[in-house]
């Protein structure tokens, strides 16, 4: 999916690195994505912004718990075949 943003600039949110995907995707979730879209990120309030930026660090703290305990599990099932 591409947007143009009010500068004309044009984001293919497919084609994002992983940070940006996870704050576009929040804004999404919070109904926030079409004001992002088409006034810019300068359109939202500190408010609102604050949120967000909560929402990706509370995401990614629980993908790197994920992965950590992934990993443990993959050690513990190592050291039982060994």
């Amino acid at each position: 999916m591409v947007f143009i943003m009010a500068k004309k600039k044009k984001i293919d949110l497919r084609n994002l690195e992983p940070e940006e995907q996870l704050k576009y995707e929040i804004a999404g979730e919070l109904g926030l994505l079409d004001k992002v879209m088409s006034e810019g990120w300068k359109s939202l309030s500190a408010k609102e912004t604050g949120r967000i930026g909560g929402l990706m660090t509370k995401k990614k703290k629980e993908m790197k718990e994920k992965l950590q305990k992934e990993e443990e599990e993959r050690e513990s099932l190592m050291e039982e075949l060994l």
